[in-house]
């Protein structure tokens, strides 16, 4: 398995983990909502029931968003190493890794820090299709690309 395979593996399992968290949550509350209206009556009751959906579609909203983050993931091949800079590249610049898929958090791999982002944050969108060598500016800072995987 190579570097970015070990990356990408990394990511899928991150967002999986947060989708089964998602869904634990949910069914938890779906599971209190049922619990809670056999025994109770009235206002509280009420109030109790209205927060619990409320907090239910948040969570549902969510979810959605990282089920959405997985499709994008499912969608690269961390095998492909291309030329020019498109989404599932792994980025070497000013000697920091950008693996351009989707916002995730950092991690660290084999000790080296990888920092995912979406091609439509302002560095993602400098780095979408130039080639090694290629120098752009952000916020006062300069950016070379030094490698392509």
């Amino acid at each position: 398995m190579t570097f970015k395979q070990k990356i990408h593996t990394h990511y899928l399992q991150l967002v999986q983990d947060r989708i089964d968290v998602f869904k634990d949550m949910i069914a938890a509350l779906t599971e209190d909502s049922k619990n809670d209206a056999k025994g109770s009556a009235g206002d509280k009751h009420e109030t109790a029931l209205s927060m619990m959906h409320l907090e239910q579609e948040k969570l549902n909203r969510k979810l959605r968003e990282v089920m959405d983050q997985k499709i994008v993931l499912d969608k690269i091949d961390a095998a492909t190493i291309a030329e020019t800079i498109i989404v599932g590249s792994l980025v070497e610049a000013n000697g920091i890794y950008l693996y351009l898929s989707v916002a995730l958090p950092k991690i660290t791999i084999e000790g080296v820090n990888i920092i995912a982002l979406s091609p439509q944050s302002p560095l993602g969108n400098k780095l979408m299709g130039n080639k090694v060598g290629f120098t752009f500016e952000i916020n006062t800072t300069k950016y070379t690309i030094e490698d392509i995987l």
